[in-house]
């Protein structure tokens, strides 16, 4: 009785014994294979911070909407609220002129400004005088360099069919260039129903961009007019054109108060050929302050087309 009770003790002691054995393996794999985990976690957010430290300059941008792209790539750069649809101001001309060039029409053509040119929508003004005789070339640059909206008027009216003719061409223009969240409803952008989205309007850049003139035209700093025995200078609304820091290949502004202030640039940074969309600034200098944290953030970071 006495070797039983042995055998059945020491029976015991192994199965008590073996099983703590055991339990200390599991944890011992489990703490392991936590701790693995904990470190794959850990490395996700390093990298989201990198990526967000990297565009925090832009984190003071005033624009409501931006669109940055890589113009050679066609990569986006930097985005935000790049599909809204808000009103774009005087960046409309810049369609204006597209279809005006794509026309055919004579640009040695002389136009007369007329009282269907003033602006009876915003009451905005205007040194183009009613009367004004001017070759469809100079309305043309008035148009894209100083924004002046009794030219743009004179190019659509002139158009063959008149100004509903040519609006219906805009949009056609658009459409045919993929623009599909944008509509026209005039020529010269007074009107809050010429609509579109910074996507929209980084392929206008894109397609204007090809046009010699355009580009000749939006970034002449100055240019005169003769209007009866006077001259009349204008000057380019875009104060980048005259920073000699900027390699501007084409740009437009624009304003109107459901519009904001609005900007597109066509330029070089660093060697890369960049297109720059701002929608709805707030402020006078707000647009020029956006496109002068862009520049910088584009030749500190050099964001990677590739991500």
């Amino acid at each position: 009785m006495k070797l039983l009770a042995s055998l059945f003790l020491a029976l015991g002691f192994v199965a008590v014994a073996v099983p703590p054995a055991l339990a200390s393996g599991a944890r011992t794999s489990t703490v392991t294979k936590t701790k693995a985990k904990t470190k794959t976690r850990a490395k996700a957010p390093q990298r989201r911070r990198r990526v967000t430290q990297s565009a925090a300059p832009l984190a003071a941008l005033s624009s409501s909407a931006v669109l940055i792209i890589d113009a050679g790539t066609r990569k986006v750069l930097y985005e935000k609220n790049a599909r809204a649809v808000m009103p774009i101001a005087s960046l409309t001309k810049l369609m204006t002129a597209l279809v005006v060039l794509e026309g055919g029409q004579d640009l040695k053509e002389q136009l007369t400004v007329t009282g269907e040119d003033v602006d009876r929508l915003k009451f905005s003004s205007s040194r183009l005088h009613v009367g004004t005789r001017l070759t469809r070339s100079a309305m043309l640059h008035l148009a894209l360099m100083s924004s002046e909206n009794r030219a743009a008027s004179a190019l659509g009216r002139n158009y063959p069919g008149g100004t509903r003719a040519f609006v219906a061409a805009m949009n056609a223009k658009a459409r045919a260039l993929g623009m599909q969240d944008t509509h026209y409803v005039e020529p010269t952008g007074l009107s809050s129903a010429n609509v579109s989205s910074p996507a929209d309007l980084a392929k206008l850049v894109a397609a204007v961009e090809r046009q010699d003139l355009i580009r000749r035209y939006s970034t002449d700093r100055n240019f005169s007019v003769r209007q009866g025995r006077r001259q009349t200078a204008y000057h380019n609304t875009n104060r980048l054109t005259a920073n000699p820091r900027w390699k501007i290949r084409l740009q437009k502004t624009g304003y109107i108060s459901e519009a904001g202030r609005c900007m597109v640039l066509h330029a070089r940074v660093r060697g890369r050929p960049t297109i720059m969309v701002f929608l709805d600034a707030q402020g006078t200098a707000s647009r020029a302050a956006d496109a002068n944290r862009v520049r910088a953030w584009l030749a500190a970071y050099r964001p990677s087309t590739h991500g």
